[in-house]
C-alpha cells in the first residue's frame, strides 16, 4: 500500500511538471524505505521562510548547477516561472550574469558557490545574508544549497544522470553557464 501512494505521488508530481521521475520510481520499486526518505526531501530542499525568491532561487539554482545541467536545473526554472520569478531573473542566473541578476540573486548565488567549493567567502555572505535577511532566511540559503544539489547527484548515483542541456525559459532556449569562464 505505501508503494502504491508513493508511486501515485510521484506520478501526480510527473505531471504537474513534465519531469521524468523514472529514478524516484526505481527507488520505491527497490526500497520502499529509501521510497519514504526521498518523498520528504522537498521538506528540506523547498524550505524557504523569510527567503525573498530572487535570493532564494539564486542559491537553489547555483546548488543544482552544481550538480547538473539539464533536467533537474530544468525542472527548478520551470518552478521559478510558475512562482512569478521573472524568467529574465532565471536567464541572468543561468548565464551567470550577475549584474542582470539583481543584487539579492546574485548574493544567493555567491553564497551557494562559496559554500560548496569550501571557499572562505561563504562566512562574508553568510553573515550579510543574516543581517539583511534575518536568520530564518539564512537557514533556508544553507537548505537550498545542501538540498537542491541532491537530486542530481542522486540520479547520478542511481544511473539516471543526463548530459548537459539548453534550458528552456518561457519561450527562449538558454544555454547553461556552470563555471565562471
Amino acid at each position: 500500500m505505501i508503494r502504491w501512494l508513493l508511486h501515485l505521488g510521484t506520478r501526480s508530481m510527473e505531471r504537474k511538471t513534465n519531469y521524468d521521475a523514472g529514478y524516484m520510481h526505481d527507488v520505491i520499486d527497490t526500497s520502499t524505505s529509501a521510497g519514504l526518505k526521498l518523498a520528504l526531501l522537498p521538506m528540506l530542499s523547498q524550505h524557504r521562510e523569510d527567503a525573498p525568491k530572487p535570493l532564494w532561487f539564486g542559491a537553489g539554482l547555483a546548488s543544482v548547477l552544481e550538480g547538473d545541467c539539464g533536467p533537474c536545473v530544468q525542472l527548478m526554472v520551470d518552478q521559478g516561472v510558475s512562482e512569478g520569478v521573472d524568467p529574465d531573473l532565471l536567464r541572468a542566473i543561468l548565464a551567470r550574469d550577475f549584474d542582470a541578476m539583481g543584487e539579492e540573486a546574485a548574493l544567493g548565488f555567491r553564497f551557494a558557490e562559496a559554500v560548496i567549493a569550501g571557499d572562505m567567502d561563504s562566512e562574508t555572505y553568510r553573515i550579510e545574508i543574516e543581517h539583511r535577511f534575518g536568520k530564518r532566511a539564512m537557514i533556508a540559503l544553507a537548505y537550498a544549497t545542501a538540498f537542491c544539489r541532491t537530486y542530481p547527484v542522486l540520479k547520478r548515483g542511481l544511473g539516471h544522470g543526463l548530459a548537459c542541456q539548453k534550458i528552456k525559459v518561457g519561450d527562449q532556449l538558454e544555454t547553461v553557464i556552470k563555471k565562471a569562464a
